[in-house]
């Protein structure tokens, strides 16, 4: 199993984050089985302020560009895409058109 962190940033807006945190309260069931398809066993956000942090949980055989490649020819994906980027705002760290962005770790406690 992998892991993999990732950080995203919300519009530091009360009623926008309060908004973008309901609808992942009630995740379409398009998207839950389009994070299914690309391999993603397990995937948790966390919120604090306008900041959100992703952990997620795939198999060996996860890819992040495999993933990208299925949500650009899922219509569903790309409608909830649109809609969540009425949220969130892109790291200073991303590129044009990204969003989440993978964390490095730096420490593990065993």
């Amino acid at each position: 199993m992998q892991r993999y962190c990732l950080a995203l940033d919300l519009i530091d807006d009360r009623d926008l984050i309060a908004e973008y945190v309901d609808f992942h309260k009630n995740v379409w069931p398009e998207i839950q089985k389009s994070l299914q398809d690309s391999g993603i066993q397990n995937l948790e956000i966390y919120h604090i302020g306008d900041r959100l942090f992703m952990i997620i949980e795939a198999g060996s055989d996860f890819s992040f560009e495999e993933k990208a490649k299925l949500d650009v020819s899922n219509p569903k994906v790309q409608e909830w895409e649109t809609l969540m980027w009425k949220f969130q705002k892109a790291l200073p760290q991303a590129k044009s058109g990204e969003k989440w962005i993978l964390m490095e770790k730096i420490f593990e406690l065993k």
